[in-house]
């Protein structure tokens, strides 16, 4: 197998589009085309579908893709390591779900790093680009959130593609508002309490059986008249310690956190739902002294926010 034309395969399935891979590789349409021609024929599969709206990849591409990507990565990871004149580096690399706990973790294990020349790559995104990350090569670890009722679901897609996985943590969300909101003087919140105010949510709910719509209908039901849709950790907090008329579920926060943006946290007894956090790393990859170091981090974590 020509390890150029999975390059070129790859560039093609990212971009949608011969024209647009042969312009960003500087290299002739047609010598694309053909490198993806011969490639399908050494390996027996049809890649792609070629119409009018461009290279769209069959079933049989996304999965060679997704392998494609880890060993290009793999190759660039070795020659950076061997290049002449380079210092060698220790690298630690998690692609997590928008959490307190995980984030007071990281910051506890950046102070344990040492000495020695290290590069720390630490990205917050749903569960669809955490695996997408991991199959990739980008990050080495991930931790994935799902609800529990989807476990069989979610385990079998890691098995399909080959990834390891071993659960973390398991709790209900809670309610954070405003210390001065007028939920946090309620000595029971129920759901029919929040209809009035306005919801912060995260705007990518992912389950690998349903389509994004019903995920998001089943995630954020329409008993809630407002909501605001962030993507970005940070940024909810803020809209929280701003607006005494937001709320948000979310895993268990710190005393220190709540106290840092003048929040309160309360429960909800008729809130059932059980989610789950799991670790997720590719079959055969040994864990690193780094990346045991940030997993220590992690369970300690875990018993201050979450116990």
């Amino acid at each position: 197998m020509n390890i150029l034309h999975m390059k070129y395969a790859v560039e093609v399935a990212r971009l949608g589009s011969l024209n647009k891979a042969a312009d960003a590789l500087l290299i002739a349409q047609p010598n694309i085309s053909r490198s993806i021609k011969e490639l399908e024929a050494d390996l027996g599969i049809t890649m792609f579908n070629r119409s009018a709206k461009g290279m769209v990849l069959t079933p049989a591409g996304e999965e060679f893709i997704d392998y494609a990507q880890g060993i290009l990565k793999q190759i660039e990871q070795v020659e950076g390591l061997y290049k002449q004149g380079s210092q060698r580096k220790r690298t630690f690399s998690i692609s997590v779900p928008r959490a307190g706990y995980i984030s007071a973790a990281m910051a506890a294990f950046s102070k344990h790093l040492g000495d020695e020349a290290v590069e720390i790559f630490y990205k917050e995104t749903n569960a669809k680009r955490t695996i997408q990350n991991v199959l990739s090569g980008d990050y080495k670890l991930g931790i994935i959130r799902y609800a529990e009722n989807y476990d069989r679901d979610f385990k079998s897609l890691l098995e399909k593609k080959g990834l390891s996985y071993e659960m973390i943590s398991e709790f209900s969300y809670v309610l954070i508002m405003h210390r001065d909101s007028p939920l946090s003087q309620k000595k029971e919140i129920t759901l029919d309490d929040l209809s009035s105010y306005i919801e912060i949510a995260h705007a990518d709910p992912y389950v690998p059986t349903l389509s994004d719509s019903k995920v998001f209908k089943q995630e954020h039901p329409d008993t809630i008249r407002r909501r605001i849709f962030v993507f970005e950790r940070a940024s909810r907090f803020d809209l929280l310690c701003e607006n005494p008329q937001t709320f948000m579920w979310i895993s268990p926060v710190s005393k220190k956190v709540l106290d840092r943006y003048g929040l309160v946290q309360r429960s909800c007894r008729e809130n059932k739902k059980i989610y789950k956090d799991i670790l997720i790393y590719q079959n055969g990859y040994k864990l690193t002294a780094l990346d045991k170091k940030f997993i220590a981090a992690l369970c300690d974590a875990k018993r201050n926010h979450l116990s």
